[in-house]
């Protein structure tokens, strides 16, 4: 299978380090959505990532598809979301609490990379930033209360997966850490996740995107 899309996207990168988990052998595109738009088009006709394309040439795309695949045809209890019952609607809650914050750090980010100066509105990016810091906030009180070494049961699931992702994508991103650790208990988490080798394996520094 061929992983379309840069690791410096959160969502490009929970699929990359969840197929890691699985031992899922895929090879790497490092297209940019910017400058390769048309090429990621000839498999997502949105130029969006991560597009997985298949051996047999069909393509998935969006990361919660490509994970319910991923998860769909792993080895009986290796799923990396559980697959019923509490253990399952809070590894979904907490997944959505972090997607919903990288999706309001990508607002903010192409308000500044696309958007002439003239044009920003900033009441706009002053409630993004406020969405973002609520995501994150939720999710280190989460940590803090589970208290554990992962977020769900005994063992890395996909919350820890998409968690650490958006929380290492927002720390280099919009530099959320500038002045302290903000998140200590969500930090602690990630950088716990961050320690194994299925996530260094596919870490990449974030890179701003160009403008038109």
């Amino acid at each position: 299978m061929i992983l379309i899309g840069m690791f410096d996207s959160p969502f490009v990168r929970r699929v990359a380090v969840s197929m890691n988990l699985l031992r899922v052998p895929f090879e790497h595109r490092n297209w940019s959505v910017g400058k390769d738009f048309e090429l990621i088009r000839q498999f997502n006709p949105l130029g969006r990532v991560p597009a997985l394309v298949q051996a047999d040439g069909d393509t998935l795309i969006e990361s919660a598809a490509i994970l319910d695949f991923l998860d769909e045809n792993a080895a009986l209890g290796h799923a990396l979301l559980p697959r019923s019952g509490e253990a399952r609607r809070e590894a979904l809650r907490i997944m959505a609490i972090a997607v919903g914050g990288a999706e309001k750090a990508v607002a903010q980010i192409y308000e500044t990379a696309f958007r002439p100066a003239e044009k920003r509105y900033r009441p706009w990016v002053e409630r993004c930033h406020t969405q973002m810091h609520a995501a994150l906030a939720e999710l280190d009180r989460l940590c803090q209360v589970r208290g554990g070494e992962w977020l769900i049961g005994n063992r890395i699931t996909q919350a820890d997966v998409t968690a650490t992702c958006v929380y290492t994508f927002l720390s280099e991103a919009l530099d959320i850490n500038r002045d302290a650790v903000m998140y200590p208990a969500l930090s602690a988490v990630a950088a716990r996740c961050e320690a194994l080798p299925e996530f260094r394996s596919v870490k990449a520094e974030w890179v701003a995107p160009a403008g038109p």
